[in-house]
Parts: structure tokens; C-alpha cells; sequence
């Protein structure tokens, strides 16, 4: 099955949104005051096929904001867009997104490092 660049837009959308939800929630479950560092979503294929950057998928995912990096992956940088330091509350975040991108048909990781 093919997504078109609309579906492909909707899902990124839907995973930021999602992560922003989970991130506000591990926010008011535990404040920010924990360790800081960063949090991302790495997508690495579609329906086991690898996305290549000059197929529609490709494409696609970059018009939708997410930029691919340098382990080849496409990487979501902080889904959730949340302006905080906790590394547990950008990685809550990053875990909802990446679920998202699974239901969807991609394999998708979240990431995070301390800062």
C-alpha cells in the first residue's frame, strides 16, 4: 500500500499531537525537574521497504518536517515541541510518536540522550 503525501502529513500530525499529549502528561505526573536531554522519533522503513530520499515516501516525510539524519534514518526532532529539559518527559513523547508511526506501517524508534 502506497500513502500519499496528504495520509504521510496526517500521520506526522498525528504523532506530534500525540506526543505533545504524553509529554504534558509525564509533565504534570512529575514537573520538569529531572535530568535534561533530548528526545527524537527515528523512522527507518515502511511496510519493511527502506525509504529512499527520492521516492514519494521520501519525500514525503521531508515536506512533513522530518529531516533525515545522518544514521540514514528519518528523524523527528522533539515531537512533542515541548520547551522543556526533562529528558523523561521528551522521551514520554517520543515513544507516543513513534507508536503512531508503527500503527501507520513504519518501524520507528524513539530515541533520547542526556544532555
Amino acid at each position: 500500500m502506497e500513502l500519499t503525501a496528504t495520509q504521510v502529513n496526517k500521520i506526522v500530525n498525528d504523532a506530534m499531537t500525540t506526543a505533545a499529549e504524553a509529554a504534558r502528561r509525564e509533565l504534570a505526573a512529575n514537573g520538569d525537574g529531572w535530568a535534561c536531554g533530548f528526545a527524537w522519533v527515528n523512522v527507518w522503513d515502511f511496510q519493511g521497504k527502506k525509504i529512499r530520499a527520492n521516492s514519494k515516501m521520501g519525500r514525503a516525510l521531508i515536506a512533513a518536517g522530518v529531516r533525515k539524519d545522518y544514521t540514514g534514518a528519518y528523524c523527528l526532532w522533539n515531537p512533542s515541541k515541548l520547551g522543556v529539559q526533562s529528558v523523561d518527559i521528551l522521551e514520554a513523547g517520543a515513544r507516543a510518536a513513534a507508536e503512531v508511526f508503527k500503527a501507520a506501517g513504519f518501524t520507528a524508534y524513539a530515541g533520547s540522550r542526556l544532555d
